[in-house]
């Protein structure tokens, strides 16, 4: 076999692929969008979006869009429905346990699934809850001090940000904290696209994963002050050095972050009931949960923080020079200056902080903290977007109530996160099936799946897969590059002209899953399969990419197309019969023909490179699949 026959054997396990994902469109609204009889469907609850009481404009943000606020319409209120007792503890088969692990970690592995097999369920959550954190920033830190040895003017930045998200992604045994920390860092949202939070904040924006994944199994009142406060979220959402009114020039405060601390982080757009369902005016209309005057107030409390240190004077406010630069200011929360706080009354959601004659902005911040943890819409909203995140995009009403009761007034999340794991409708294998129930996988999960389930390598040991922002080309998505702060996408997106669209159900994923994005898929997905991922080593000067799979025993199969299409199907789906992809994957390595050795191994790269190529087709096949894309 010569260049040109590889080429044409790797073209057509791109058409093949191409093929398979132009169908995606299409047949994952019928597998996770609905459209057949409500027979056989699972819960389902529409999902609402709006524009809201203002937009926003800042940093970070982007004009005229929404979070969507979510839920089942209803009017008056609704008892939450009482939590029901776990699921069986032990799985019931390794499928069943493949789907729990696909909803817990970044992706099922062999061990993993034995382990969870033996112990069981709530086992292995107290496992995980157990386990210490490894922080991002640590090893950012140490790559920085490696990186200024060699060269004392070049710094760390975003790239080790992401090689140590990919590590312990990949390679992490803390797994549920980790992906818990990957939800949440999608609902507060910061991005190194934005200006400011590139370079060397990759420290930063380090510290920040941290801290969210140090409050994941905490009190979500700590959790949206350590979020409010983080300088990070400062520039991202400008309200870092954010100085009070001055009527003489003008000047009002900055109602970025007040906006979205509200909108998105808190308590959603509009009213909620316990069950997530919207509340509704006599008119049938929703109810807004904060206005313009809330957002005024609440900006007011958001004056007068800057950078953390020893002292308060403007110096270290504004952050002039070398000696107001504290090292530890990018992570370390930020800090109130008085002078610079408002003095005037602050009025949001019901809660007043009356006029100070001396500037007390930790104060002013304690109420505005208690008021948000306390309102009734936090534990729906906050526990259905992790439902969503998790588990299915359009969980019924009764499991989105239990999940907020098990958060309680108390804002306990680890309790939500064990309720959201263990509820019913999360283990029960015959909702499961549902065809309204599931989730697309976003990118950045498709690609850590494959390589967790496959066991993938790093030469270097970094995990150097990078940024993979381009639609055309790569994933169209990077970890903490969300384009705005409203993420890739909203969880209550419904696409439109859909079958989706037509039964009222959201499928977030879809707001990135158009014709760029699913030829881009298929072009470095299957790139990766056939060369690695990431680039060629810290310098870019190693002989091939970075990350990479061993496929000894792929290839020890390839005699065998059926063998091996089971093979590769178990390591991504498990032992879940579906003939339809087998026959497909079985056709495409057959169409691959394997070339007879000659006595004189003239032909022996050509032997070799056949081979390779029907692993290569049977991986392919299956990762631009429905079955694998969609997640049930």
């Amino acid at each position: 076999m010569n260049l040109n026959d590889i080429q044409c054997a790797g073209a057509r396990v791109r058409r093949l692929a191409n093929a398979t994902l132009a169908a995606l469109l299409v047949s994952v609204l019928a597998a996770c969008g609905g459209g057949g009889d409500s027979q056989d469907s699972g819960p389902v609850a529409s999902s609402g979006s709006g524009t809201g009481p203002g937009t926003g404009t800042g940093t970070g943000t982007s004009t005229g869009s929404s979070s969507g606020s979510g839920g089942s319409t209803g009017g008056g209120s609704v008892t939450p429905p009482p939590i029901v007792p776990p699921a069986v503890e032990l799985p019931a088969s390794t499928a069943d346990a493949r789907r729990f692990l696909t909803q817990a970690t970044f992706g099922p592995t062999e061990p993993e699934v034995d382990h969870l097999m033996k112990i069981g369920y709530s086992a292995w959550i107290d496992e995980q809850f157990a386990k210490p954190q490894k922080l991002h920033r640590a090893y950012w830190d140490a790559q920085n001090k490696a990186i200024k040895a060699v060269n004392p003017n070049s710094s760390a930045g975003e790239r080790e940000v992401l090689d140590s998200f990919y590590q312990q992604a990949l390679k992490g045994d803390d797994q549920l904290r980790q992906r818990v920390t990957f939800a949440l860092s999608e609902i507060f949202v910061i991005s190194m696209m934005a200006d400011g939070l590139g370079g060397d904040k990759g420290q930063g924006v380090a510290g920040y994963l941290d801290m969210l994944g140090r409050n994941a199994f905490g009190n979500y009142r700590t959790l949206i002050e350590d979020v409010s406060r983080h300088p990070m979220m400062g520039i991202y959402l400008s309200h870092l050095r954010n100085a009070k009114e001055d009527p003489a020039k003008g000047r009002v405060p900055d109602e970025n972050f007040a906006r979205e601390v509200m909108q998105l982080f808190s308590i959603g757009l509009y009213q909620l009931n316990a069950d997530g369902s919207q509340k509704l005016d006599l008119d049938g209309k929703p109810i807004e949960t904060y206005g313009p005057k809330d957002i005024a107030g609440m900006a007011k409390v958001f004056t007068g923080w800057s950078w953390d240190g020893p002292d308060t004077g403007d110096g270290r406010y504004y952050g002039w020079g070398a000696d107001w630069s504290d090292p530890a200011r990018l992570y370390t929360s930020m800090q109130g200056y008085t002078q610079f706080h408002s003095l005037s009354e602050k009025r949001f959601l019901g809660a007043k902080v009356v006029a100070q004659t001396r500037a007390d902005p930790y104060a002013s911040l304690k109420t505005a903290m208690d008021t948000l943890a306390a309102h009734p819409n936090v534990g729906p909203f906050l526990g259905k977007q992790l439902i969503q995140r998790l588990v299915t995009s359009n969980p019924s009403p009764a499991y989105v109530g239990r999940v907020a009761q098990a958060f309680g007034k108390g804002g306990d999340m680890k309790a939500m996160v064990r309720a959201v794991l263990l509820d019913p409708e999360a283990r029960d294998a015959k909702i499961a099936a549902g065809k309204t129930y599931g989730k697309l996988r976003e990118p950045v999960l498709r690609l850590t799946a494959m390589l967790r389930a496959f066991d993938a390598t790093s030469d270097s040991t970094k995990f150097l897969i990078g940024t993979t922002d381009d639609a055309g080309s790569q994933l169209g998505q990077t970890p903490v590059r969300s384009p705005s702060v409203f993420n890739f996408y909203r969880p209550g997106y419904v696409p439109p002209n859909t079958k989706a669209g037509k039964a009222g159900l959201a499928v977030p994923e879809m707001q990135i899953t158009h014709e760029t994005t699913v030829a881009g898929y298929a072009n470095y997905m299957i790139q990766g399969v056939m060369s690695g991922f990431g680039q060629n080593g810290v310098d870019w000067q190693a002989k091939r990419r970075d990350v990479q799979i061993d496929y000894k025993a792929e290839l020890a199969l390839v005699d065998k197309s059926e063998a091996l299409a089971e093979h590769v199907l178990a390591r991504l789906l498990g032992a879940t019969p579906n003939d339809a992809l087998k026959a497909e994957i079985v056709a495409a390595v057959d169409s691959i023909t394997l070339p007879e050795l000659r006595p004189d191994g003239s032909n022996k790269d050509w032997v070799e490179n056949s081979r390779k190529f029907r692993v290569y087709a049977a991986l392919s096949i299956a990762l631009v699949a429905p079955e694998f894309l969609i997640q049930k």
